[in-house]
């Protein structure tokens, strides 16, 4: 998914294994949950979802947490065919079945005009690297 969003390799490769470490106690506790399509039992769509704390805002006065997308990727020979699409569907209704009702995800380029189609909006978060690392 980085690497078609045009990560480097050396990054990459260093998160890879950082990511891995930090992924597997959030996969056996629940923290980190998601979804897979499959094609005759190869994985070709999948998505990340978290829940995460955040203090009540206007955009959600009356909650303390926040869904969160990430991971979102369709193998090449998979796109163009609506599971992107499916797979949003999905996260936003384990979302609501999970009693959360504000959702953000952080979208490249390519993937913006399906979040758009969806009736996600930008907001005016902004980032900065602080201790140097890319």
């Amino acid at each position: 998914m980085f690497r078609d969003a045009g990560g480097r390799d050396e990054a990459l490769a260093t998160m890879t294994g950082q990511f891995r470490e930090w992924l597997r106690p959030r996969l056996r506790d629940g923290s980190y949950f998601g979804f897979v399509m499959s094609d005759d039992g190869a994985p070709v769509a999948g998505i990340g979802l978290m829940l995460i704390d955040w203090p009540p805002h206007p955009a959600h006065p009356m909650q303390d947490k926040r869904g969160y997308v990430l991971n979102v990727f369709v193998e090449p020979d998979y796109r163009k065919r609506g599971l992107a699409r499916e797979l949003m569907k999905l996260a936003e209704a384990e979302f609501v079945r999970r009693g959360v009702g504000y959702a953000v995800l952080h979208a490249t380029a390519k993937g913006r005009p399906l979040y758009q189609g969806l009736g996600w909006n930008g907001t005016t978060e902004m980032a900065k690297t602080l201790d140097g690392e890319r």
